[in-house]
């Protein structure tokens, strides 16, 4: 039986309201098995296609199949799901975040039993193995400080992938409110020069630094010399000569042309030696950060001008409010105030509306 049978409608279901991704995979979502109950009744004895990881693995019956916990991420709640020695190395599928794609039948498994819907593998599409011994996130709970460091897991954890879907349900919430309120969402920069609250505690953004460090490391790959100066101020007085004698001689253009090339060429290898050695010699004084009267000349810097991640989108969607009206923004701001407490954060998503022609009503008590 097809994918699209498995999944289509059931006591009054469609496809698209059973599975809206169906058209983009021929996954279907454990949410759509576990998510309804009237759906995963629904589809008990039909064939599925699932792709997800494991949470938990165990072999049973003297290693003749394993159960596994397959979680795909489209909901909190994991798949049963049972695959045969005969059919894959168990020892590859058990181990806690192995990734799974497989196709099988839907079935109830035997009264008193927790699960109420489970999956028989009948063919492994593909399996993605990890070293057990190496994966960093067992099923017991870890704390926030050691996720940090396993960056790209953790939203794997039940913890990490719950805020996600909050935070998904109330960035929705909050642009379905101002799109019924008649609000214009306005995007308005991340990085700014302007510091709208005034309090100074920026982050700055600049390629100084960098710029600094790409010099350091050329200048020691490829010193400049004086030697390299004295030859390329002899080369340019040899290719003036020859330019000099070609004309002399009444030579052809052609001749003439190319001895002048190279002479040009010979005259940009020394203005660029020059260049170096102050540039070497800038580094030698300040660490190649550019100055000037004793401050750090921002007008080599990539924006020409000191520059900043914003704090508040508040003065630009203000003056989209003095033309488009109820408008709001809606981004990430930063703060770089030196306080790690729960009230300071130093990346945090704010909402800002700004109404033109608002009508302030008083309420009286």
């Amino acid at each position: 039986m097809s994918v699209d049978a498995a999944v289509s409608a059931v006591d009054g279901l469609t496809l698209s309201d059973a599975v809206p991704e169906a058209e983009f995979s021929q996954r279907v979502p454990i949410k759509s098995i576990l998510g309804r109950p009237d759906l995963g009744a629904g589809l008990a004895g039909q064939k599925v296609r699932i792709g997800g990881w494991v949470k938990t693995g165990r072999e049973a019956d003297k290693g003749r199949f394993a159960f596994l916990e397959v979680n795909d991420g489209s909901c909190p709640g994991n798949l049963q799901v049972i695959v045969k020695a005969e059919l894959y190395k168990l020892s590859d599928v058990v181990a806690t975040g192995t990734c799974v794609h497989v196709e099988g039948l839907l079935k109830s498994p035997p009264e008193g039993v927790k699960q109420r819907i489970e999956l028989e593998v009948e063919k492994v599409i593909d399996v993605g193995t990890v070293d057990a011994a190496k994966y960093p996130l067992p099923k017991t709970k870890l704390t926030l400080e050691f996720l940090r460091d396993v960056v790209h897991l953790r939203p794997r954890t039940n913890t990490i992938s719950a805020v996600a879907r909050i935070r998904k349900a109330l960035a929705y919430a909050t642009h379905t409110f101002f799109h019924n309120h008649g609000f214009l969402y306005v995007h308005t920069p991340i990085i700014t020069t302007s510091d709208c609250e005034g309090a100074g505690e920026m982050f700055q953004v600049t390629t100084i630094i960098n710029d600094a460090e790409k010099l350091e490391k050329d200048l020691k790959e490829n010193p400049p010399s004086e030697t390299d100066i004295k030859a390329a101020e002899l080369a340019i007085k040899e290719k003036g000569e020859a330019v000099a004698q070609l004309k002399s001689a009444k030579a052809s253009k052609q001749e003439i042309a190319a001895a002048v090339a190279e002479l040009t060429k010979a005259k940009e290898n020394h203005s660029k030696l020059q260049e170096r050695i102050k540039l070497a010699e800038r580094f030698r004084l300040n660490g190649g950060i550019p100055k000037k009267d004793g401050k750090i000349d921002y007008a080599e810097d990539f924006f020409a001008r000191q520059a900043f991640l914003t704090v508040s989108g508040q003065l630009q969607v203000e003056t989209y409010a003095c033309a488009l009206s109820s408008v709001y923004t809606f981004g990430p701001t930063f703060r770089a105030e030196h306080s790690h407490t729960s009230r300071h954060l130093a990346e945090f998503w704010m909402v800002e509306p700004e109404i033109a022609f608002a009508d302030i009503q008083v309420c009286q008590v």
